[in-house]
């Protein structure tokens, strides 16, 4: 297969590719995806999750692509240490403790800083161990100044605040887009921190530069906030039945399936193996 019949397809984790049980996904959308890679085809995991969070599921459906972690911010190939277009992005150490400095301000439940395979929370209290992918926590992942001696690769803010979209763009306001902030799906009130002008969609955009792929090759599937930018930068942006109300009005279709129905698998089933 050559570049032009390549197709990157960007999946999107929770709430698109898995069940909603947040860790698994059925035999068929497994096999889907076996028979795309094996038309030549390229299943990308692209999602607001850090790598230590996404590596078992990338395993599991035995991809041999790039991966696109914290909303951007790493792209990696985890079958490939040395792989040279391993991009990554990070927030300075001065401006954790800034943020730190004025948490009050944005009425946080708790604060997290997330790296490659670590991460280091100020509380532990109410706080779900799931979200951090550990079934418990250890006093390692405390949040203290001396243990933040890297860039992270982005910051977690859990916020009592309602309208966490709204918080959102304040916050970007507040540091004149000196960062990038977006919430995550469901009830809770996650927003993510990453460093400015960085989105899905530059990620993706770094992929097809260095694969040579066009764009009219990129297939996106997701269902949250966080997906918008690459729903705008691709023709066939698919949202899911279960999709937030903000995504849909960017979606080219909206499948009649929700992740829990293998609505990924049985669109691409549809696009690429009739």
């Amino acid at each position: 297969m050559n570049n032009k019949d390549t197709k990157l397809i960007a999946i999107d984790l929770d709430g698109t590719t898995l069940r909603s049980d947040g860790r698994s996904v059925s035999a068929y959308t497994k096999y889907i995806f076996k028979q795309l890679e094996a038309k030549g085809h390229l299943i990308c995991i692209t999602t607001g999750r850090p790598y230590r969070m996404s590596l078992a599921i990338y395993q599991a459906l035995e991809l041999t692509s790039p991966m696109i972690n914290f909303n951007g911010a790493l792209i990696s190939n985890p079958t490939n240490k040395h792989w040279e277009h391993t991009k990554a992005h990070y927030i300075t150490r001065s401006f954790v403790f800034e943020l730190l400095r004025h948490q009050q301000n944005f009425d946080l439940e708790y604060f997290a800083v997330e790296y490659r395979r670590k991460f280091f929370l100020n509380t532990f209290k109410n706080v779900p161990t799931d979200i951090f992918g550990v079934d418990r926590f250890l006093p390692y992942h405390r949040l203290r100044a001396d243990r933040v001696t890297e860039n992270p690769h982005a910051i977690l803010l859990s916020t009592r605040v309602k309208d966490k979209f709204r918080l959102a763009k304040e916050m970007q306001d507040h540091y004149n887009g000196k960062i990038a902030v977006s919430g995550w799906g469901g009830p809770n009130g996650i927003l993510e921190v990453v460093p400015k002008g960085i989105t899905k969609a530059s990620a993706l955009e770094h992929l097809l530069r260095v694969l040579d792929l066009p764009l009219e090759n990129l297939y996106v599937f997701g269902d949250e906030h966080n997906d918008i930018e690459m729903f705008k930068l691709s023709k066939h942006a698919y949202a899911m039945k279960n999709a937030s109300k903000l995504l849909k009005p960017f979606a080219t279709e909206i499948l009649p399936w929700t992740n829990d129905e293998d609505g990924v698998a049985r669109q691409l089933e549809k696009l690429f193996l009739k």
